[in-house]
């Protein structure tokens, strides 16, 4: 059975579209069995001239990294993870940033309480607000110091960071940018920028998007769906509002009329390739007029 993720913090009765076919052959991929829809066909990047690696930095924080193969110094772009963890999904888009000549580090933010990587297993999303809600921003934020830091001593990595990151992860986005001057830009896709709602899997990480818009110490680049059940359009506004308030002027926000939650998940139903590609487009112009690329 498909279930879809519709909304930064889950998903409705009546958001749900379910198929049976081909679903299994995604999980077995790697991919979130939760939002996986079986009639997905989702992006596969080749690992050749790559150099591929599941790390532990120090403390005990898991990560997958990709980057180009050889030696020599590149940009860095930190990836941010969905609810569903470090899966397929997330390790693809590494190999995407790695491939344009990024190192792409993924932290496993949900590690604690999920040593056994149950999440991309899991269609039970009880079992995965449980996990992601154990997650609050200062242990969020930890790791991204932790990550940071262990960037800064590798001999593969120059100090040209940025960082991206996906539903629960656009949120950390906005809030890393806001904490550590290490990071030069940010694209957040589709995270929440209001406080939560009841029911909100992670209440820390996803109540201060806007409270922050003044203390972005790097531009942010929001994309967002209009689509978007869970993050309504008004708050984009204000958001962008706040922004301009704060004379923020390198930051902005996307809206795209036909897009929904999750519309650069290709693994589901929600994927939309035209403005998924039109955002990446504009990620890597966002990156490289800030100084990662």
């Amino acid at each position: 059975m498909t279930v879809i993720l519709t909304r930064p913090d889950g998903t409705e009765a009546a958001d749900l579209h379910l198929s049976r076919r081909g679903f299994a052959a995604l999980v077995a991929m790697g991919y979130a069995a939760f939002g996986a829809a079986a009639e997905a066909a989702p992006i596969a990047t080749p690992a050749d001239g790559l150099t591929i690696a599941s790390v532990t930095m120090p403390g005990g924080l898991p990560a997958f990294v990709a980057r180009p193969a050889g030696n020599g110094r590149h940009p860095v772009v930190i990836v941010v993870n969905e609810v569903f963890g470090v899966h397929e999904y997330i390790r693809d888009i590494c190999r995407r940033f790695a491939k344009l000549g990024f190192v792409a580090v993924a932290p496993e933010f949900f590690y604690r309480a999920d040593p056994q990587r149950t999440l991309a297993q899991t269609t039970d999303f009880a079992v995965i607000r449980k996990i992601v809600g154990t997650a609050d921003n200062e242990q969020v934020m930890g790791d991204i110091k932790t990550t940071l830091a262990w960037l800064a001593v590798q001999p593969f990595a120059n100090q040209h960071v940025g960082i991206t990151g996906f539903c629960w992860g656009g949120a950390v986005v906005w809030m890393a940018a806001a904490r550590f001057p290490q990071i030069k830009a940010g694209v957040a896709w589709y995270g929440r920028l209001a406080g939560p709602k009841p029911g909100d899997p992670v209440t820390e990480v996803r109540k201060y998007p806007l409270d922050i818009a003044g203390q972005l110490n790097a531009p942010v680049l929001g994309l967002y769906g209009a689509l978007d059940k869970g993050i309504p359009v008004a708050d984009v506004e204000t958001m962008r509002a706040a922004l301009k308030q704060a004379g923020k002027t390198g930051s902005d926000l996307i809206v795209y009329a036909d897009a929904d939650h999750g519309f650069h998940a290709d693994y589901r139903p929600s994927y939309n390739a035209k403005d998924a590609s039109d955002g990446w487009a504009r990620l890597l112009r966002h990156f490289r007029a800030n100084g990662v690329g």
